[in-house]
């Protein structure tokens, strides 16, 4: 008897067919609530009616443990007897709601849980020790970069207003056709007046020769259509060299 700790007034269900009632001889002598039922009358019985469903192993079996699930009583226990196929067995028990799954030479028994589907209960959670913050420590001076430290002499200097005078069409120091900037204008004046050139700053080409004239000066020279000079020496152009040949 694997199903002592029921008591003799509860009801059990005795899932069998006919020719196989004998073997069940000893529960319908402890329990006075005993009823035979065979796998196509199983949906009959009452949901959550019983203490206890005992059977036979079968092969169909498993296709009907959800049932046996919903005619146990919360806590009921099921019990197969002269099974096979254990693992597979326990496997299916496990996944539909069945706890406590053991097995007790060729007997298994499982257990319908306590609870009912739907209820809940409330965690008490053990309570953790509020883990430490990291945070910066105000006392802490970092030493910190002085931005002015980041700038040499040349981020220091001040651009020459008149490098940053270009066309908006064409990119450079000179006045497009059309002109509405004012550029032309400026230009026009500065022909006028003739305009120093300082060569003191003069770019190092591969050659050297810039200072030479047009014939050593390469298409990009920024020197290109002046007089030759003397590296250093500043140059005075004259208006009709400001102005532009077409």
């Amino acid at each position: 008897m694997v199903i002592n700790h029921l008591v003799p007034t509860d009801t059990v269900i005795i899932l069998c067919p006919e020719e196989a009632k004998d073997n069940f001889k000893e529960y319908v002598e402890k329990f006075k609530n005993v009823t035979f039922l065979d796998h196509s009358s199983l949906t009959s019985a009452q949901n959550e009616s019983a203490s206890a469903i005992i059977t036979l192993f079968n092969e169909t079996l498993q296709d009907i443990i959800s049932i046996l699930l919903q005619k146990l009583k919360p806590g009921g226990t099921l019990v197969i007897q002269k099974i096979l196929d254990v693992e597979n067995l326990k496997f299916k028990l496990a996944t539909t709601g069945f706890m406590n799954v053991t097995i007790d030479e060729e007997t298994l028994t499982a257990n319908k849980p306590t609870f009912k589907s739907g209820c809940s209960a409330k965690i008490n959670l053990p309570s953790k020790p509020a883990t430490s913050v990291w945070k910066i420590d105000d006392t802490v001076e970092d030493e910190l970069i002085d931005p002015d430290d980041l700038l040499d002499e040349d981020d220091l200097k001040k651009p020459d207003p008149e490098t940053l005078r270009v066309c908006g069409t064409t990119g450079k120091r000179k006045a497009c056709k059309n002109c509405s900037c004012g550029l032309a204008e400026e230009l026009a004046s500065e022909a006028q007046k003739g305009k120093t050139v300082d060569t003191t700053d003069a770019p190092k080409s591969s050659c050297g020769s810039c200072y030479l004239g047009d014939a050593f000066r390469c298409a990009s020279c920024p020197y290109l259509g002046m007089p030759a000079f003397k590296p250093g020496e500043k140059i005075q152009l004259s208006g009709s060299q400001l102005k532009a040949d077409v």
